[in-house]
């Protein structure tokens, strides 16, 4: 198993949702790009962390 946080920044509030932008590690490419969150969850954080676990 392999697990990653990837850290996300606010960039735009839709009609039902928070658009965050991926904040990859220097030298590294995106691994997800942007995530959507509804407005109910995201309230008004303007930093999430997301954790994957990759099951081989």
């Amino acid at each position: 198993m392999t697990k990653k946080t990837i850290t996300f920044e606010f960039e735009k509030e839709t009609k039902n949702s928070v658009r965050y932008q991926e904040v990859p590690e220097p030298g590294q490419a995106p691994v997800a790009g942007t995530i959507y969150l509804q407005k109910w969850f995201a309230e008004n954080a303007k930093t999430i962390e997301v954790t994957i676990e990759k099951k081989d």
